[in-house]
């Protein structure tokens, strides 16, 4: 075990007596102050201004719960009563995802249904339910296009920007600004010839300005810069448009690369902004910090999005995707799951911050889940990430098969154990370490690197089909209730806005 895990172990059981120190009176008098907070909440009924919806890709109820706790014991707190940031927001609903074709979604058609308010199929973006994946026919592709409610603020004047740590051209960036019926279909070459389809990130400058649908995205930050440069200049398009340069000149645009330079951009003098800090996706936050890298956090950039939305008098809507939080699942890696949704509710908490809530609606949800799972009885304060223990000093719990087993595992996936970067686990052979054939005794479950343990063999782990949360607080935040389907959330939106 490595000496900063164990600290951490012994850190929750030397804070256990005083962070515990609860009887009847505490949960007495919380539970009544939570019921008089409550009867104080007064209802935004007027219009918006702004919108920020954050998405957290993958981020479901058991990820939410994990990293509450997670985050609570990084910081030496007691994990369980933690609250991330948008878990403080006061209205709470609950959303169903499925899409057209599937009981368990991809983020295509999820994030379609947030933006639209139609129903998709799986891997189509901002297209209703009559068009199935790789469809080739430009003209229906056309005819059941729906228009989507980043393009409806660009047209009634609102600034609009979108901040993701994936590609901007992946399937919930995308699905704010572009009309395809294949998500992977990111740049020209991989489009089908000869198709007339227009690739994802030739969407983001074609369909905008010029007469067209407003005058262009305001702000545009993440990854995927290889899919706007054609191949001379390192990229992957092979029609030899450089989208980076025809971004700048078209919508008189400021353009950076690194953390230093989107510092420095001042929003008095900035209109239109677009940053792609690599080639691919932006990196874990796990490893960004580790690694002293110059791309910047979500935090930083939402931060700097705000700023240059905020110079519109008419107002803003914001997309904000922590989308590596899905990559890291998919791996069967909860560590970074778990990192990157902390690193989603400090962009929430930074947000809050810069913002009035009276005419700003604020929204954080979540397009799907992911089969990652908390079982097995483990003591209060247990690290997250650890082995099951039932008491203090007690020697991790043994299953039937006499081998420990952690907190944390998925239903599916990989099952590999050991320290194997996350991005190598995706489409890796399976070997022999599946599941529970590797004992655990020796092996630190808490490394960032650590892949939990998966019942069922597959390439990679999949998306799970159970409802998401959905957090709100501003202008028609009380309007979010119950259980709604996900397209609920369009409307929500496009009411408090007034589209």
């Amino acid at each position: 075990m490595k000496v900063s895990t164990l600290i951490l172990v012994l850190l929750c059981a030397l804070y256990t007596a005083n962070l515990f120190a609860e009887d009847m009176g505490t949960w007495r008098q919380e539970g009544q102050q939570a019921l008089q907070a409550s009867k104080k909440l007064t209802p935004r009924g007027h219009r918006a201004k702004n919108i920020i919806l954050f998405v957290g890709d993958g981020m479901g109820i058991s990820t939410v719960t994990a990293a509450r706790i997670f985050e609570g014991q990084q910081k030496r707190r007691d994990g369980e009563r933690n609250l991330l940031a948008f878990e403080k927001l006061p209205y709470v609903a609950m959303s169903k995802t499925f899409s057209a074709n599937q009981q368990t979604s991809d983020s295509a058609p999820t994030m379609t249904a947030i933006m639209t308010g139609v129903k998709a199929n799986d891997g189509v973006i901002a297209l209703n339910q009559n068009v199935v994946k790789g469809e080739k026919d430009a003209a229906l592709i056309a005819k059941n296009s729906v228009e989507t409610l980043l393009e409806m603020a660009e047209r009634k004047g609102l600034s609009t920007g979108v901040v993701t740590t994936t590609r901007v051209t992946h399937a919930t960036p995308a699905a704010t600004y572009a009309h395809t019926s294949h998500r992977d279909w990111e740049n020209n070459s991989q489009v089908p010839k000869p198709a007339p389809i227009a690739d994802i990130a030739a969407q983001l400058i074609d369909r905008f300005g010029d007469g067209k649908i407003g005058n262009g995205l305001e702000v545009v930050l993440g990854g995927g810069r290889a899919h706007f440069l054609p191949q001379g200049l390192h990229g992957k398009r092979s029609d030899d448009r450089n989208l980076i340069a025809e971004f700048q000149q078209k919508f008189t645009a400021d353009y950076v690369d690194n953390k230093q330079a989107l510092d420095a951009i001042n929003p008095a003098k900035t209109h239109h902004l677009i940053g792609l800090f690599d080639d691919d996706h932006l990196q874990y936050e796990t490893d960004r910090v580790d690694g002293n890298s110059e791309q910047p956090s979500l935090t930083e950039m939402v931060s700097k999005a705000i700023d240059v939305l905020s110079t519109n008098a008419n107002g803003y809507f914001l997309m904000v995707e922590g989308g590596r939080i899905d990559h890291a699942h998919h791996a069967g890696n909860a560590y970074r799951a778990l990192a990157d949704t902390v690193a989603l509710s400090d962009a929430v908490q930074l947000a809050l911050t810069k913002i009035n809530l009276d005419e700003t609606l604020v929204i954080v949800t979540a397009d799907h889940s992911h089969t990652m799972t908390l079982s097995g009885y483990a003591k209060r304060g247990n690290p997250i990430l650890d082995k099951v223990r039932f008491s203090d000093h007690a020697e991790p719990a043994l299953a039937l098969d006499k081998q420990p087993y952690t907190t944390i595992n998925y239903v599916n996936g990989q099952g590999h154990v050991g320290h194997i970067p996350p991005d190598e686990m995706v489409n890796k052979p399976l070997t022999p370490q599946m599941g529970r054939t590797v004992n655990l005794n020796n092996i630190d479950t808490m490394h960032p690197d650590f892949h939990q343990q998966a019942m069922i063999p597959l390439q990679q782990e999949t998306h799970a089909g159970e409802d998401v949360q959905i957090f709100a607080e501003g202008p028609n935040a009380h309007l979010f209730h119950g259980v709604q389907d996900q397209t609920y959330i369009f409307y929500v939106m496009k009411d408090a806005l007034g589209l």
